[in-house]
C-alpha cells in the first residue's frame, strides 16, 4: 500500500504497525523462499512534523501470483471439512470457518495480499488519515456491485457498520471499541471517526464486521442462513446447513475472475469420514480437520499433497468465573498447575504443536511465559491449592469439562480425557466430561452455562492486542462465557491501543499477561499447526498468515 503521513507521530504509528506485522510474518515463515512483500509505492513522509493537512494511502490493484498452467482447468473443486457454519452474518459470526466463508463471499475496504500480511486496497481504491490519527477516509472504487447486481455505495458501508453496532453480536467489539461514528460523505466516500488513534486500524477494517453486506440483510436482527452475501469473489447459490455449501464466481466482482468457477464445500461428521472422502475422490481438498495420524498417512501416499499452515493458532481452557466451583481463584490455579502440556502434544497431537504459557503466542512481540509460575504436571502444587480451597479426598472438587467433537477435529475427546486424567491425578478432583456440537456449544458458552470448556483462537489481526483484548476486556469478551472483568486490565488495554511506541506497549501487555496468570480465567495449552491435504492435481493454494483459505486462487488441472 502507499504510505503517506502528516505528522511524525502518525507516521511512526503506521510504520510501527507495519513493522509489527512484518516481524510476526517473518517469524512464522509462511513463505520460506520470500518474505512478505513490504508496502508498495511508499510515498515520502512530510518533512514538516507539524504539518496539518492529511495525506493519502494509495495502491494499485493487487492480483494473485498463482496462475493456472497452459493445461485445461476443471470448473469445479470440492472441499471437505468437519467444521460447521454458525451464522452467515458478519454482525454475529465469530468463528474461524464461518469467517473463512465470509472472506470468500464478501470483501472489505481493504484486504490482505495473498500469502502475506501486507494490507492492500479492496473495495476502497485509496484512503487518507488525519494528522491526529482519528479520522480515516476511504474512497470506494467506481461502479461497485453486490453479488446480485445491486449497486454498492458508501451508504451501504455505513449501513453495514451501523448494523453491527446496533445488533451488538459477538464480534461487534472490533467496531464499537474503536469507531465513534461512520458517515458517507458522498456515494464513494466513507469517513470513520475513531475514539482514539489506533495504529492497527487498517487490520481491523480487513475483518468481516467491517464488510458491507447486501441491503437484503435486515438492519436490526441476525440472519443465520443468509445467502445474499456481499461483494466478494464468490456468491452463495446453495446452502444446506451441515450438509453442503455451493459457491459460484461472482459475475459482478470488480477484481480478477476466480480460477475455479464453482466451489462446493461438503460437511462431514468426523475425520474418518473426511479421510475416506479424500481417498475415494469424493473431495479434492481436506481442510479442517484430519487427525494427526491421517496427516502422517497422507504424507507417505502418492497422489496427495500435504501443505502445512503454521501460524498463531492457540488452544486453551476457559473457566467461568461466575459459577461454582470455578468462581474461586484457588480452584482455577490448582487446575492450571495440574496440566501437562507436553503429554497432550506428544500423546494426542503426535508432536504437532508446542507448549504455550500465555494467550499471546510465541514469536509475537510482548509474549511472556506467565503461566510457567505453575509449572507442568505440578500435582503437589495443585493439591496444596485445592486443600486451601477446602477440598479433600473425602470432599473432592467436582467439575464438568466440556468440548465440541468436530470443530477442532477428532482429537478433542482425547484432549478432554487426558486433561481429566491430569486433574484427577491429584486425588482431589472428580471430572465429568460432556460434549456438544458447535452451534449448541457456542450457545451454551454465550449464555454462561459451562464451568470449564475447551476453545481455540485464530487471529483477527496480527497484533498482541488481538490475543488479550477479546479475552480480558470486559467490554469485548462476552463471546467467551468466562464473565471475567477487571477494570485495571480494561484501562491497561485501552491505554496500549493508543500508544505508538512498541516497547511501551509491550510493557503494558506483559503486565496484562501476568494479571492473566494470577486471575486464571483461561489456561493456555498449546500453539498448534494446521494442515491442508489435497489431491495431486490441485494447484494455487496460498497459505496465509491469517490461516484463512481463500478459494479464488485455487484450481484443478485436468488429467
Amino acid at each position: 500500500m502507499g504510505l503517506k503521513a502528516l505528522s511524525k507521530q502518525v507516521a511512526t504509528a503506521i510504520i510501527v504497525a507495519i513493522v509489527i506485522i512484518g516481524v510476526v510474518a517473518g517469524y512464522y515463515a509462511f513463505q520460506a523462499s520470500k518474505a512478505p512483500a513490504s508496502p508498495a509505492s511508499i510515498s515520502p513522509s512530510s518533512s514538516n512534523p507539524s504539518a496539518t493537512t492529511s495525506r493519502s494511502f494509495t495502491s494499485s490493484t493487487t492480483t494473485s501470483s498463482a496462475s493456472p498452467t497452459e493445461a485445461k482447468v476443471e470448473s469445479e473443486i470440492v472441499i471437505g471439512v468437519t467444521d460447521k457454519v454458525t451464522d452467515l452474518d458478519p454482525a454475529n459470526a465469530y468463528d474461524f470457518f464461518t469467517w473463512e466463508v465470509l472472506y470468500n463471499v464478501m470483501e472489505g475496504l481493504v484486504k490482505y495480499k495473498p500469502g502475506t500480511t501486507e494490507i492492500v486496497p479492496g473495495l476502497a481504491e485509496n484512503w487518507t488519515v488525519s494528522g491526529d490519527g482519528k479520522v480515516w477516509t476511504f474512497v470506494l472504487r467506481p461502479n461497485l456491485k453486490f453479488s446480485d447486481g445491486t449497486p454498492l455505495t458508501a451508504k451501504d458501508v455505513v449501513r453495514s457498520i451501523e448494523r453491527v453496532m446496533k445488533i451488538k453480536g459477538d464480534p461487534s467489539w472490533l467496531v464499537t471499541s474503536f469507531v465513534e461514528k461512520v458517515v458517507a460523505k458522498d456515494d464513494r466516500t466513507v469517513v470513520f471517526y475513531l475514539k482514539q488513534p489506533t495504529s492497527f486500524f487498517l487490520a481491523l477494517v480487513a475483518t468481516p464486521p467491517y464488510f458491507p453486506v447486501n441491503p437484503k440483510y435486515p438492519g436490526d436482527k441476525i440472519v443465520s442462513d443468509a445467502t445474499w452475501g456481499g461483494a466478494g469473489p464468490y456468491r452463495i447459490v446453495r446452502f444446506v446447513r451441515d450438509v453442503e455449501l455451493v459457491l459460484e464466481a461472482n459475475p459482478y466482482y470488480y477484481g480478477p475472475k476466480p480460477k475455479t468457477e464453482k466451489i462446493i464445500i461438503k460437511f462431514y461428521r468426523d475425520a474418518s469420514a473426511l479421510r475416506l472422502a479424500l481417498e475415494s475422490g469424493e473431495i479434492d481438498i481436506a481442510w479442517r480437520t484430519l487427525r494427526p495420524t491421517d496427516i502422517q498417512y497422507f504424507k507417505q501416499q502418492s497422489g496427495f499433497k500435504v501443505i502445512e499452515v503454521p501460524g498463531s493458532f492457540i488452544r486453551y481452557i476457559c473457566f467461568n468465573t461466575k459459577v461454582s466451583p470455578t468462581d474461586t481463584a484457588l480452584v482455577r490455579k490448582a487446575l492450571a498447575a495440574a496440566i501437562d502440556r507436553q503429554q497432550i502434544i506428544d500423546t494426542v497431537l503426535l508432536g504437532a504443536g508446542e507448549p504455550l504459557y500465555s494467550l499471546v503466542p510465541k514469536g509475537l512481540w510482548s509474549h511472556v511465559d506467565a503461566f510457567k509460575v505453575y509449572g507442568d504436571a505440578n500435582t503437589e502444587l495443585a493439591k496444596k491449592l485445592l486443600e486451601q480451597a477446602g477440598y479433600s479426598k473425602d470432599k473432592p472438587l467436582e467439575i464438568t469439562l466440556w468440548y465440541t467433537p468436530t470443530h477442532y477435529g477428532d482429537t478433542e475427546a482425547d484432549i478432554a480425557q487426558l486433561i481429566a486424567q491430569q486433574w484427577e491425578k491429584t486425588g482431589l478432583v472428580k471430572v465429568t466430561i460432556k460434549s456438544a456440537e458447535w452451534s449448541t456449544y457456542v450457545s451454551y458458552i454465550r449464555k454462561g452455562q459451562l464451568q470449564a470448556y475447551l476453545l481455540g483462537w485464530y487471529p483477527d489481526y496480527l497484533d498482541p492486542d488481538d490475543y488479550l483484548t477479546p479475552f480480558l476486556d470486559s467490554n469485548a469478551n462476552g463471546w467467551s462465557g468466562t464473565g471475567f472483568a477487571n477494570e485495571t486490565v480494561n484501562k491497561l488495554l485501552e491505554k496500549a491501543q493508543t500508544i505508538v511506541n512498541q516497547q511501551e506497549r509491550a510493557k503494558i501487555y506483559e503486565e496484562v499477561q501476568n494479571i492473566l496468570a494470577e486471575q486464571v480465567p483461561y489456561v493456555p495449552l498449546f500453539q498448534g499447526k494446521l494442515f491442508i491435504v489435497t489431491r495431486s492435481d490441485i494447484e494455487g493454494i496460498i497459505p496465509s498468515p491469517t490461516m484463512i483459505l481463500m478459494y479464488d486462487t485455487i484450481y484443478k488441472v485436468q488429467g
